[in-house]
């Protein structure tokens, strides 16, 4: 796996330090246009509405990942686990794309630009198209992404509850939030990963490390990911694209760059992203900037509603938002969209853009797929929720749903 000279890169990270390109293959897939998109989306979407710093993009996340990943390479294989440098590499590459296909501020557009249509998916297209580019280099790469090659254990750093994806971005999104209850041991947590019947699993001297880990994420939800602020600005952004798709099929020029133009006006569905490659062309020249730019130009635009929604969120002037256990009052809700429609001077069957209800979950930790298993010394394995003595870990396994209410704040 010899580097070529000008192919020997490191890139200065300020979360782990000096991170370095471990291979010829890593270097061309970071340096191809598909991959340089991710510099233009930012990976909390608008949550630097909160947390100002949050402006980390889905970049500089992917890289993180791969350096874990050989991390965790490199202290498995010196565990006396068998990972050839094909492994290595392909490992590193799958860690390295997984996230190729999020859209524009990430999580947040996912479903509305194009139908039914996961980030994975549209990863798993990049990767296909990437490897007839690259003549077959990243059939590896794709067996182990979608869990089919033989040793399962290689997937799992790539997409588990313990993969090498969740451990940077907690470490990630904590340091760019200041959010401190982020911070996670991570170094500590691959020193002490380890593989038993194919398995990824954590040494008996880890558990405390996973306890952490998941209670972490716990609370990066509620603070970070599911702020209540997020969720108004987030679900605007959405409003936006909504009115915006409803005046395009309706007739209506609106200004976009010609990547977004081309998915207001033809709205792809899942047959046709994924079987004609210049939707997936069309798709990686769309980035954060699109959706910025043609908010701010139709902040002036002639729909008062579209025109409102926008300058609502470039101003920061963001809906009130109630959350709360359990489902809120249809005939309060039914009655703030009668205020809102009468007092915006707009059809009641537009106030929806103005209040709108839905709900977020939080689940720190699945028994369902890939759990978390500890390794004792006697050979034996436990699940994370009955070898750990802390109760909150079995009560992490809860999904706990809130719901939410938001509505202009001058009703």
């Amino acid at each position: 796996m010899q580097l070529s000279n000008n192919k020997k890169k490191i890139i200065n990270d300020p979360v782990y330090g000096f991170v370095k390109i471990p291979s010829d293959l890593i270097y061309d897939l970071i340096e191809h246009p598909y991959f340089q998109r991710l510099r233009r989306i930012k990976q909390l979407g608008l949550t630097n509405l909160v947390y100002p710093g949050a402006l980390h993009t889905r970049f500089q996340h992917v890289i993180g990942a791969m350096s874990l990943t050989v991390q965790a390479i490199e202290i498995l294989k010196g565990k006396g686990i068998d990972i050839t440098d094909e492994e290595k590499d392909a490992v590193c590459a799958a860690v390295l794309l997984h996230d190729m296909g999020h859209g524009p501020f990430s999580h947040a557009l996912e479903h509305v630009l194009i139908k039914d249509v996961d980030h994975e998916i549209i990863s798993l297209a990049f990767m296909n198209s990437l490897n007839i580019e690259m003549n077959g280099k990243l059939d590896l790469c794709i067996s182990i992404f979608k869990n089919e090659y033989k040793k399962k254990f290689l997937h799992q750093l790539v997409s588990s509850q313990l993969d090498m994806d969740r451990l940077d971005y907690l470490r990630r999104d904590s340091f760019y939030t200041g959010v401190q209850e982020g911070v996670i041991g991570h170094d500590r947590i691959i020193n002490m990963l380890n593989v038993s019947d194919d398995e990824m699993v954590i040494e008996e001297k880890g558990i405390y490390s996973i306890e952490k880990f998941l209670i972490a994420r716990r609370l990066m939800y509620w603070q970070v990911y599911l702020h209540k602020t997020v969720i108004a600005a987030e679900t605007l952004l959405v409003k936006i694209l909504e009115r915006a798709s409803m005046l395009a099929e309706s007739g209506n020029e609106l200004f976009a760059s010609p990547a977004f133009y081309y998915f207001l006006y033809n709205k792809p569905d899942k047959k046709a992203f994924l079987l004609n490659d210049d939707v997936l062309n069309i798709y990686s020249e769309l980035d954060d900037f699109d959706i910025t730019n043609s908010i701010k130009v139709w902040c002036n635009h002639e729909d008062k509603i579209l025109s409102e929604l926008c300058k609502m969120l470039r101003d920061r002037k963001l809906s009130r938002i109630e959350i709360q256990s359990q489902k809120f009052d249809e005939g309060r809700i039914a009655e703030l969209l009668k205020v809102t429609a009468i007092k915006k001077q707009i059809a009641l069957a537009d106030a929806h853009y103005f209040v709108f209800t839905d709900s977020v979950k939080n689940e720190a930790y699945s028994l369902d797929g890939f759990n978390i298993k500890v390794l004792y010394k006697d050979g034996k394995t436990l699940d994370i929720a009955n070898a750990s003595d802390q109760y909150n870990i079995t009560a992490l396994a809860n999904t706990v749903t809130k719901y939410f209410l938001c509505y202009p704040k001058n009703l």
